[in-house]
């Protein structure tokens, strides 16, 4: 805890001590500063009646050490724990006064810790404010007082101060605040509780009598005024030069002399018994004033008050979460229309519903905005929520709606049945949403807003991975261009050049020393073998696994040739282009589960091998670092919100197939600490439960730690019939009949295929599953009813039909029920595989117990690189197997749940800093090409309105 003192560098002012027994007189007129910005001289002294000899009253001082001193004593009791030593500034010599030294003596009776900035004497109002917002950020600073002159206190200057920080009560919020009432976040000026806590303390009870206050004009005569008025006491306001001060003067039970005059108060005007106080504006102040010392007293109060209620926020928040209302239309406009139609909540408004706090959000506009990873620190022992996964069974090649079952279902929770819910998607990728599947925001009245921020740039972090992703490419030509051209004494004295006749290693080269043996800091002192072990890395071109990125479908850039230029002197290979989101950089950040976890994996990253076969790192390459700081920001989550006022948070989106297609590990811890222990956290695992779910049990969950409660498999009427045995389904071709007539028999055949063995894969893990059916308009009751029943026959823990796109949340209130209830049943979570099995025991188990197939068969590629990786020690990585998901095959026309066939792995490869190996089955891949007639034709901009049209 911390109270910081502002001030500059004046001199002291004389200070005139009160005597026993003087006249009020004699006092110079000084302005009257905001409060705050000085202390006071105090003089109590209670009057008695005047003699018949008209000889001078007795006048005797009223205010006892021990009161500020018991009023620290009680203090002291309300810190629980002392607080690290802080810095100090303190002004030069001489220029410290009685104010200053005062609170430091009461602060440091209860542990404070006090930063004294000293500024100068001709500071500028800019100056000021910077001060002010370096402490605003400063969350060690609980309390910041002004001793600063009043020409200094403008208006900006005392508003730049945090209400919340401003111990002595002297913004407009604060004041408001008081004036109002409303203490429960705001502060009283210590003054003004100096003043009324010796008002109340007078011999003569003051309730119902009359205070007159006598000049001044400003935040202390309105708190006084406030304060006394609300203990009960009649406030009277008078000044110097008043007419009828002689006649409220003597009417008064107490008087308060706000700043000095030259005014004679005879001791005859003042009614026998009367309090008086008189406050003398000066920036020096006696060591034996005892209004100085209560008003310290005061002012330490309300730092430990500040301190009090930041720890209260520290604390887990409850929800008070406004949903927003939905008027579902038929027919169903497009998504555009419905998410153009709803005015979603300020994300600012939306992050304080949710319990964070103002200090970990960065905004990105009005509608989403970035979380910090210090709300993981904040929550650490708040319980986490319960964790449900959504994933599906085998798709169509249109998809089945997982992303619109996750919103519709957050929303029923949220809006619906009151449940704090959170919903956590993946980042779609520019290419699908010109290309032929559109955006990914969900669909109809269940959809993350606004969707065209949603499905476009959002906050960069594609972006971010791109430029991170190309720097990696650009660094490993660049260095087989520059071994290949460059002797070792060249190269050496190239990477470690001297400066200003000093050669250094640089941390990250450091780091490479000594992975390779060399524990020498000096570079003088390697030999010219370690020198050239040292800067060449002779990484083989032929096995260069990194390819650069970019988020576009470019099907021409699958395979190219780079180096062709003369002044790449012959440096000529052939290497391609994967879409962004294949990104191994995108692996990590799905999986890092902090800014440190994802460093270390950036540098992990094996990008080749050399000629002698070994691995290849980024941190060898020494562009780790610089990765880091390219994604930096992208590893914070996305918030957002759904059409009826859910948050959500979007982050990250890799590859289903080639990585294991899910969203962050660090959006679901947050999001779980945020919900509490009652609440839901929702996400979505890419294509079909052996694809996407499989690997978030393995994979994902392995690296997170984290346990799910349930699964909602997702299912349509379409994918069923199509797996029990209907025609062929493809994008941008009219359905067959047999999709749009009512069928119970492919249905059926559907549901005790491929629904049942999805089911099956889930208890492989033991969690519990309720199915979700995805109804769409052509679906008939009976076929509804059908798949309910078998779902439940086939051991769901309950099946439910949904109609979110349609009806929004309310659509999916019983699916919500149903999950909460499978939520509460106990689970028996459990891995298919120990990751010590050699890494073909690994593939085999999933091949057989997931896929359905009777064996494996591995080529001579595959063979050759498995035991490259065990002798490289990544044997023990789980696996993510790279597969077709329009099928539990390998074969993307066989339906249903095929049996009897042998997977055949034709290579095997690794993705050492995401975390996993990937055997390839059949080939994949990374780079989508466009249609004949892609997405964009449709997508178009309204110059006049800037909105949007055509994405869906």
């Amino acid at each position: 805890m911390k109270l910081a003192f502002i001030r500059s560098a004046y001199g002291s002012l004389r200070v005139h001590p009160a005597r026993p027994g003087s006249r009020l007189s004699g006092l110079s007129r000084r302005c009257l500063p905001p409060v705050g910005a000085t202390d006071s001289r105090v003089i109590l002294r209670t009057v008695s009646a005047t003699s018949s000899s008209g000889t001078r009253p007795k006048l005797t001082v009223d205010f006892r050490k021990q009161d500020y001193l018991f009023l620290l004593n009680s203090l002291y009791h309300q810190i629980c724990m002392r607080f690290s030593q802080c810095a100090c500034f303190v002004p030069k010599a001489g220029e410290d006064d009685d104010v200053l030294q005062i609170n430091k003596k009461m602060a440091g009776k209860i542990g404070l810790n006090v930063t004294h900035i000293c500024l100068t004497k001709g500071c500028s109002e800019d100056e000021i404010v910077e001060e002010l917002l370096k402490l605003n950020d400063d969350p060690r600073v609980h309390g910041v007082f002004l001793h600063l002159p009043s020409t200094s206190l403008t208006s900006r200057v005392l508003n730049a101060l945090k209400p919340e920080k401003d111990v002595d009560g002297v913004t407009d919020l604060n004041m408001g605040r008081l004036v109002r009432g409303d203490l429960s976040k705001g502060f009283v000026p210590p003054i003004a509780s100096a003043v009324l806590d010796l008002l109340e303390k007078h011999d003569a009870p003051l309730e119902g009598k009359t205070v007159l206050l006598v000049g001044g004009e400003g935040p202390l005569c309105l708190a006084l005024q406030c304060l006394t008025e609300r203990s009960g006491m009649v406030a009277l306001k008078s000044h110097w030069n008043s007419n009828v001060l002689q006649r409220q003067v003597m009417q008064a039970d107490a008087m308060v002399l706000l700043d000095g005059a030259n005014v004679d108060v005879p001791p005859s005007w003042i009614r026998p018994g009367a309090a008086i106080i008189c406050y003398e504006h000066t920036f020096g102040l006696s060591s034996k004033s005892g209004l100085g010392y209560l008003t310290a007293a005061y002012r330490t109060h309300n730092v430990v008050r500040s301190c009090s209620r930041w720890l209260k926020e520290q604390q887990y928040q409850p929800w008070h979460l406004h949903s927003l209302k939905l008027q579902p239309l038929t027919p169903v406009p497009s998504d555009i229309e419905i998410s153009r139609a709803q005015t979603p909540k300020p994300v600012t408004q939306l992050a304080e519903e949710i319990g964070l706090l103002p200090e970990e959000l960065e905004a990105y506009g009005r509608n989403k905005a970035k979380v910090r990873l210090s709300l993981l620190d904040r929550l650490h022992s708040q319980p986490d929520g319960k964790y449900v996964l959504v994933a599906g069974i085998t798709p169509t090649p249109l998809g089945e709606g997982k992303s619109t079952v996750t919103i519709g279902l957050v929303q029923a929770m949220s809006a619906h049945l009151k449940h704090n819910s959170f919903a956590c998607l993946r980042q779609p990728s520019q290419g699908p949403t010109f290309g032929v599947k559109g955006g990914a925001a969900g669909g109809g009245y269940a959809q993350v807003i606004p969707m065209e921020e949603f499905n476009l740039h959002l906050t960069g972090d594609i972006h971010a991975i791109t430029a991170a992703n190309n720097l990696v490419a650009a660094a490993i030509d660049a260095r087989m261009l520059h071994e290949a051209t460059q002797s070792d004494k060249a190269l050496f004295n190239r990477l470690v050049p001297s400066v200003n006749g000093v050669r250094r290693f640089s941390p990250i080269q450091i780091s490479r020393l000594r992975r390779l043996g060399i524990f020498k800091t000096d570079p003088a002192a390697l030999s010219m073998q370690e020198i050239s072990t040292f800067v060449r890395l002779d990484l083989d071109p032929s096995k260069i696994t990194w390819q650069r990125v970019v988020d576009t479908n470019d099907r021409f850039l699958r395979k190219i040739t780079v180096g062709q230029a003369s002044t790449e002197k012959g440096q000529i290979r052939e290497t391609g282009f994967d879409i962004a989101v294949a990104s191994e950089i995108m692996a990590i950040l799905a999986l890092a589960d902090s800014l440190e976890d994802m460093k270390n994996r950036l540098a992990r990253m094996v990008v080749g091998t050399s000629r002698s076969g070994q691995p290849v790192t980024a941190e060898d390459l020494g562009v780790s670092g610089a990765l880091a700081v390219l994604m930096k920001d992208a590893i914070k989550p996305t918030l957002m919100q759904t059409l009826e006022g859910s948050p959500v948070f979007v982050h990250a989106g890799p590859f289903a197939n080639i990585a294991h297609g899910n969203s962050s590990v660090l959006a679901d811890k947050l999001a779980l600490k945020l919900v509490g222990r009652d609440g839901f956290v929702v996400t979505e695992a890419g294509f079909g439960a052996d694809i996407g779910m499989e690997k978030f049990f393995n994979i994902k969950c392995r690296a997170s730690g984290l346990r799910p409660n349930v699964v909602v498999l997702v299912a349509t009427v379409r994918a069923l019939k199509m797996h029990g045995g209907g025609p062929n389904v493809s994008a941008g071709a009219p359905l067959p009949r047999e999709y749009i007539d009512e069928n119970l028999s492919l249905v059926a055949g559907g549901c005790r295929s491929n629904l049942k063995k999805q089911i099956q894969i889930a208890h492989l893990f033991g969690v519990p599953v309720v199915v979700a059916l995805n109804v769409f308009k052509t679906d008939t009751q009976a076929e509804i009813d059908l798949v309910c029943q078998i779902a439940k026959e086939c051991g769901a823990s309950d099946a439910v039909p949904c109609h979110h796109w349609a009806q929004g949340g309310r659509g999916s209130v019983e699916l919500a029920k149903a999950v909460d209830e499978a939520a509460n049943r106990p689970s028996n979570f459990q891995f298919l595989y120990n990751t010590e099995m050699p890494i073909v025991e690994k593939i085999r188990t999933i091949a057989r117990k997931v896929y359905g197939a009777d064996d494996v068969e591995l080529s001579p590629e595959a063979k050759s690189k498995i035991d490259y990786y065990n002798q490289q020690g990544y044997g023990s990585l789980p696996i993510c197997m790279a597969k077709t998901h329009l099928s539990l095959s390998h074969m993307p026309e066989k339906k249903g749940a095929p049996t009897g066939f042998v997977l055949p792995i034709r290579d095997v490869r690794a993705s050492v800093g995401a975390g996993f190996i990937y055997p390839l089955v059949g080939t994949m891949s990374t780079m989508p090409g466009l249609p004949t007639r892609p997405c964009f034709y449709d997508i178009d901009l309204d110059p006049v309105t800037e909105e949007i049209t055509g994405l869906f």
